[in-house]
């Protein structure tokens, strides 16, 4: 079978890792595209070890990125995100990723696609998912990205250079508002549940906040744990699916794609133990959270879930907000550690909650380059 042989570059952002192309290498047909990333990735794998390709059997592992140098006047370089299932044949490309945006601006300075002097420099990216901006601080040698440094992120091992997000206006990123129904809080019925309180809240990506209390959880236990429990895992669905519906996303629970909106299990700082073992108390934290995924729990924190739950924790009345002890920088307990992420939200005259900016504080290191290789038919 002949081969199609694509350049690529394999890349880890944040705790994500993913699969980097040029816009100008990929086929310009959409659903050909897709096959591509399909392949590349190894998707779909009943198997959920995308054994046959560049994933890595998690959400967090399974994503492409397209870039192309921007024609936007206010933007360096266009970021498109693509999110492949690992068991389906689906990218869905109804979201962005905060932990691969740590990636985009060295990517683009490393291909030559932006020239940049040495020293401390900006990146402005345009994400064409939300159609919203976002700023890289980060620092040139030798025409080339600095990766070595001292800074450790929680669910990476080893250290890195500082890689500093600003996410501009990230309000409404897909449904046009902060809170898209209005309301710091509204009501879902589950099965077997009854009704409970949820908090819809949308900044960079949007996302649907229950208490781990009402769903008979402990916010603080362990990934694999909770996904081990088919009832719960259906039930998470469920209210997700349900509060695409209420944000406006879908006008049917069974519309919602796989993407987003993303479910956020929110609770009070706990004490807990990290996946690598390390022993956190609550004093470390201001709150407690678990986010599922592509239906899946996720080992860390998605970046732009870390950045929405920060800005969820700032609006009086959210979930997020009744639990934080603090909210700037809010200090976010998860499966890998502790994530501080930074939030300036303000309340206008008319009572309108507004996102002025988020920012995150990431890693990154580029992993591999070449080609990848996929079937041409």
């Amino acid at each position: 079978m002949a081969r199609l042989k694509i350049p690529a570059v394999f890349v880890r952002g944040g705790t994500s890792k993913g699969v980097f192309f040029h816009e100008r290498d990929l086929p310009k047909d959409a659903a050909l595209r897709d096959r591509v990333i399909l392949q590349a990735l190894g998707s779909p794998d009943p198997y959920q070890r995308q054994l046959n390709g560049m994933g890595g059997g998690l959400s967090s592992l399974s994503k492409a990125v397209i870039i192309e140098k921007s024609d936007h006047p206010d933007a360096d370089i266009d970021y498109t995100f693509a999110q492949v299932a690992v068991d389906q044949a689906v990218v869905d490309y109804g979201g962005t990723c905060g932990n691969l945006s740590a990636s985009v601006a060295p990517f683009a300075i490393d291909e030559g696609l932006i020239d940049l002097p040495d020293g401390d420099v900006t990146v402005r990216v345009h994400i064409t998912n939300t159609d919203k901006f976002y700023d890289a601080h980060l620092t040139v040698k030798d025409g080339l990205t600095v990766e070595d440094g001292d800074y450790v992120m929680p669910g990476v091992s080893g250290t890195g250079a500082l890689t500093v997000l600003d996410y501009c206006d990230p309000g409404g990123a897909m449904t046009g508002a902060l809170l898209p129904t209005g309301n710091a809080r509204d009501k879902v019925y589950v099965d077997g549940l009854g009704e409970i309180e949820v908090s819809l809240v949308d900044a960079t990506n949007p996302v649907v906040f229950v208490s781990a209390a009402d769903l008979g959880q402990d916010v603080t236990e362990r990934p694999e744990v909770l996904e081990q429990d088919p009832l719960f895992m259906a039930r998470m669905d469920e209210i997700r699916r349900k509060g695409a519906v209420l944000m406006g996303m879908v006008n049917r629970p069974e519309d919602a794609g796989l993407a987003a909106p993303k479910i956020g299990i929110v609770g009070p700082p706990a004490a807990f133990q990290a996946i690598d073992g390390s022993d956190y108390g609550a004093d470390e934290m201001d709150l407690s959270v678990r986010v599922i995924s592509m239906e899946r729990l996720h080992r860390a924190v998605p970046g732009t879930n870390g950045m929405c739950i920060a800005a969820a924790a700032r609006v009086t009345g959210t979930l997020p907000h009744s639990f934080a002890t603090q909210s700037s920088p809010l200090r976010i307990a998860n499966p890998s550690g502790i994530l501080p992420v930074e939030a300036d939200i303000f309340q206008s005259d008319d009572g309108e909650w507004i996102a002025r900016s988020v920012t995150v504080f990431r890693t990154q290191r580029r992993l591999m380059e070449g080609s990848v290789l996929v079937p041409s038919t």
